[in-house]
């Protein structure tokens, strides 16, 4: 009997990436390049910085936006302004290289194969990186792909992007600047004494939660924990002892120092703007 020949679809993985971790800096610089893209813009594109480890995770750390324009069958970047970016950026840090480029909206469209082979000419395996900036499934989904070689027996066919895990993992110094910027956003800048209240509701609040803790501990209702008991201990240790009369006088005495701050700023304005006037005047006459 005859054998047959067979013709194979095959993919072909053009990369050695197994996943990708972005730094929150990352993403807050992509939504907020979106925030402030030209009225015209339904998307923004951008470059990805940072470095590949050798286990082959990509550690993006930085972005910038490049200017484009784009059509259903075209895309035109601004290479140049690209180029320009990448050279002051690695004047700062010169050990973040191109490891992709990014992209708002939901998933890969159309024109990313186009953007790919370009950051492919600038780099070796780039990764795309999306935001979904339009909370397309009800949040701001992130996603990581790669490109994936189609083809048919040994002709190459077509290029596909397949997903790949992202870690989106900080560490404590990252979660203390996220957890400021991620808040939700204000009419207005509260005032001194304003922040002061929020600050001392969240300190009441937070002592509450811990003594509920140890009450809940001493009753038998939650099974004790070393760690946290002499964290507590070493934290109550570490305030001052003073009576209730000291306690009113540090605060009285810290509060009419920043009144008298506020008064000395106050005066300096005043001052400045009566020489302004002067000198205002004596050029007049």
């Amino acid at each position: 009997m005859a054998s047959s020949d067979h013709t194979i679809l095959q993919f072909s993985p053009s990369s050695t990436i197994l996943s990708a971790k972005v730094h929150p800096l990352v993403i807050f610089n992509i939504c907020d390049c979106y925030v402030r893209r030209p009225d015209q813009a339904d998307r923004v594109i951008g470059t990805l910085l940072g470095s590949v480890l050798p286990d082959g995770t990509v550690d993006i750390r930085n972005s910038y936006a490049v200017p484009h324009s784009e059509s259903q069958d075209q895309v035109a970047l601004d290479i140049d302004y690209h180029h320009n970016m990448l050279s002051s950026h690695q004047k700062v840090n010169p050990k973040e290289v191109i490891v992709g480029w990014f992209s708002t909206g939901f998933g890969v469209t159309g024109g990313s194969a186009l953007i790919h082979e370009f950051y492919s000419r600038e780099t070796t395996n780039p990764i795309h990186l999306t935001v979904d900036t339009g909370f397309t499934n009800g949040e701001a989904s992130v996603k990581g792909f790669v490109s994936v070689l189609l083809s048919i027996g040994d002709q190459p066919l077509a290029a596909q992007f397949q997903e790949v895990p992202l870690d989106l993992r900080m560490v404590e110094a990252e979660r203390v600047g996220f957890d400021i910027l991620k808040t939700t956003t204000v009419d207005k800048l509260p005032n001194d004494l304003e922040g002061m209240e929020a600050s001392m509701q969240r300190l009441l609040s937070l002592i509450d939660d811990v003594y509920k803790y140890v009450d809940d501990v001493v009753e038998g209702r939650v099974p004790q924990d070393n760690k946290i008991g002499r964290f507590i201990s070493d934290t109550v240790a570490s305030l001052p002892k003073l009576s209730s009369e000291d306690f009113d006088k540090l605060i009285n005495d810290g509060l009419q120092d920043q009144l008298l701050l506020l008064y000395l700023a106050s005066l300096t304005r005043t001052q400045l703007s009566f020489a302004e006037k002067l000198n205002t005047a004596a050029q007049i006459l």
